[in-house]
């Protein structure tokens, strides 16, 4: 049995590139039973595809009827179904939503898309920029010069992929009480938009303003950036209540009084400027050494190399080693049910007997599809 608080939760994953695999791994970590439907011939796994692991790999050739109906047979024992295709693709494959709910109507089919099954963009192709280009994030983050992307933090995993296992939860649990299933469509630029909530929130109370850095939180503010230090490493300051702000005076040893009107955005730009000289003087590790730990709001800038050995980090074992690839550990914490890895990353259709058979697949069955080539 999977460990977590999933343990016992059925979900069918259709592969595909990015979030529907994050989604994936979301859900088998907190120990979810996700069976990953693979393409035939697609190759074989590789223990750095981090956001692959905790899961049994089937490989199907879904041109093949057979393995059309076997699909539609793993759902009607499913909980959930994922699936990242353009709007269309299933239908056409005859794994559609209509079909499957037909099947299983207690199923919860979640559909992710970068712009959602309807509107106008709904069959364009894109990726995690142009999501969240249309939500005003992309426009919000960036230089005063131009936007920049946030990795696909924002759209990708964040508007898409949690949003996803969110809502496949949330209808796990009213389908649970109800026994009714239904569709969700998972749009990363709907989810992009709701990631913006606070700060449409800041801008309807005139606390936000159009230009980058120039707000608060964007790194307008002298007290809330990044900063490089004397060997070319990086800090950063969060110092926005006054007295932690007072806390980061005292640590840089500041006296110049200009610092006195923290919150004047005209004085902003200047006192970046001053604060940036000041951490130029100093080491990262000297910086470290004067506000690790306390309440100027501090921390390291710290590359991929370095993350893993931070003293915080490893204390909480925020990553660990898996089939000798670092990479994050399942999050969040539960405190009676933790989840775990549940394993590396599955070989393309290293499960196809053991999956099925733990799905309710007959060895007769089993054997009929590999006799049509369906396997």
């Amino acid at each position: 049995m999977a460990q977590g608080p999933l343990s016992g939760l059925k979900v069918l994953e259709f592969a595909g590139l990015g979030p529907g695999p994050f989604c994936g791994m979301l859900l088998s970590d907190l120990g979810a039973d996700v069976v990953r439907i693979d393409r035939k011939g697609a190759g074989r796994g590789s223990p750095a595809d981090v956001t692959a692991r905790g899961r049994r790999s089937v490989a199907l050739d879904l041109k093949s009827p057979a393995a059309v109906e076997a699909c539609l047979t793993l759902m009607e024992s499913a909980d959930g179904v994922i699936e990242g295709f353009r709007p269309g693709v299933m239908e056409r494959l005859g794994l559609g939503p209509e079909v499957a709910l037909a099947r299983n109507p207690r199923l919860i089919y979640g559909r992710m898309t970068g712009w959602g099954q309807t509107g106008p963009y709904a069959k364009a192709a894109g990726h995690d920029m142009n999501y969240i280009a249309i939500s005003g994030a992309l426009a919000a983050i960036g230089t005063a010069d131009k936007p920049v992307p946030p990795l696909n933090l924002v759209g990708d995993f964040g508007g898409g992929a949690l949003y996803l296992a969110f809502g496949l939860l949330a209808g796990v649990i009213h389908a649970r009480a109800t026994g009714q299933g239904q569709v969700i469509d998972c749009a990363m630029s709907d989810g992009a938009a709701s990631l913006m909530a606070m700060f449409y929130g800041f801008k309807a109370s005139g606390l936000w303003g159009e230009g980058r850095r120039s707000n608060l939180l964007d790194g307008g503010a002298h007290f809330y950036d990044t900063y490089q230090c004397a060997d070319g490493k990086w800090i950063s300051i969060g110092s926005i209540e006054p007295q932690f702000y007072r806390l980061l005076l005292e640590k840089t040893g500041i006296t110049d009084p200009q610092f006195e009107h923290q919150m004047s955005r005209g004085d902003w730009p200047e006192l970046r400027e001053k604060l940036a000289a000041v951490i130029a003087t100093r080491t990262r590790d000297d910086w470290c050494v004067l506000m690790d730990g306390t309440d100027v709001c501090f921390a390291p800038v710290l590359t991929m190399d370095e993350a893993p050995a931070h003293a915080h980090n490893a204390a909480r074992r925020t990553f660990v080693e898996v089939a000798g690839v670092t990479q994050p550990a399942p999050a969040p914490r539960f405190s009676a049910t933790p989840g775990a890895i549940q394993g590396p990353p599955p070989k393309i259709g290293a499960d196809n007997d053991t999956a099925l058979a733990d799905w309710g697949f007959s060895a007769e069955a089993i054997t009929a599809l590999k006799a049509r080539g369906a396997l």
